[in-house]
Parts: structure tokens; sequence; C-alpha cells
């Protein structure tokens, strides 16, 4: 994860050096063109604040999100990333760009915290309690159409795509006997 963070890092030293070239690997929806995008898009920033408010969250969810395999890990960013993207292209409104880690972001809370709950085991679900805890709120606020400037539609399907890759991806709870009652 530290990797992931410095490559943002430097992507976004680059895009500033550059004038902003790099804004233009966004998703403009429904363009055609912009399909390509979709990838690059969550590993571009619209300025320092925008990466800093992302860094953290992605470091430690990541991180988290690390822990259950390097396989999985990969599976589960890349749906997430692609299906979040897919869905900014579709949905979001006309004559905007969209960029950022935060859909990815949201996928991997969505992911965590879905996981928690289906393996009903002490480590999991207590990561999926304090992970609600620490960002619920934010992530709450991040749903909301008000906020100007975000990317609501890029949360929500985020959010969306990491409780899927749950389902998909994630560790299955183990099987066996029902623990005899007395």
């Amino acid at each position: 994860m530290l990797g992931w963070i410095a490559l943002l890092w430097l992507l976004e030293i680059a895009d500033t050096l550059s004038g902003h070239a790099l804004d233009d690997f966004g998703i403009v929806p429904r363009a055609p063109g912009e399909l390509i995008d979709i990838v690059p898009a969550s590993f571009i920033h619209f300025g320092f604040a925008h990466l800093v408010a992302n860094t953290l969250p992605l470091l430690i969810l990541g991180f988290l999100a690390a822990l259950g395999g390097l396989r999985r890990f990969a599976a589960v960013c890349a749906f997430v990333i692609v299906a979040d993207g897919l869905g900014v292209w579709l949905i979001s409104p006309a004559g905007t760009n969209t960029a950022g880690a935060s859909g990815l972001i949201f996928g991997l809370f969505g992911y965590l915290v879905v996981t928690g709950l289906l393996l009903r085991r002490p480590l999991p679900l207590i990561t999926a309690v304090l992970i609600t805890a620490v960002w619920g709120g934010s992530f709450a606020l991040g749903l909301s159409p008000t906020q100007a400037g975000v990317s609501w539609q890029a949360h929500l399907l985020g959010l969306a795509a990491g409780v899927t890759a749950a389902f998909l991806f994630g560790p299955k709870p183990r099987s066996g006997p029902a623990p005899a009652g007395r």
C-alpha cells in the first residue's frame, strides 16, 4: 500500500508540474473515447488537497483488505475500479470530469464491512465495526448529492461495487458441523 500511495503522490507531482495535464485522464460521462480512462481515473487527483483526503483511508483500508491475500485484494480492487468507473461514465452529469481514489476507498469500505458481517468471526467483525465507527459518518456525508465538487455517484457506485466484491471474492465462511448444544 505504501507503494500505491507513493505512486499516487508521484502522479500528482507530475500533474502539477505539467500544468494539470493528467487531469484529462478523468472520466467524462458518455463520451465513448473516455472509456479508456476508467482505470487511470482512479490514480489521478485534482490537486494535493484531494489526494491528502484520500491518502490515509486508502492506506488503511487497502492494507486491511490486502491482509486477506494479494490475489484477492488485486481482484477486489480491479473489480471496484472498473465497475465504479463504468457506472460513473454511465450516470454522472454531462460536462463533469471525475477522478480520484475515493470510489475505490468506498469500495474497500463496503468490501471490508460486508466481509466482516458474512464471516461472523471476531477479527473481521471487529474490523467492520471499527472502520464503520471511524469513517461511517464521513462516508455517509460523501454519499450526499449536496456537496459541490464531490462525485457522490463515484462514492455510491464504489460502495455498491465493494459490497458486490465481498460476495464475489470475499473469503467464504467456514462450513462444518454445527456446534453441539447441551
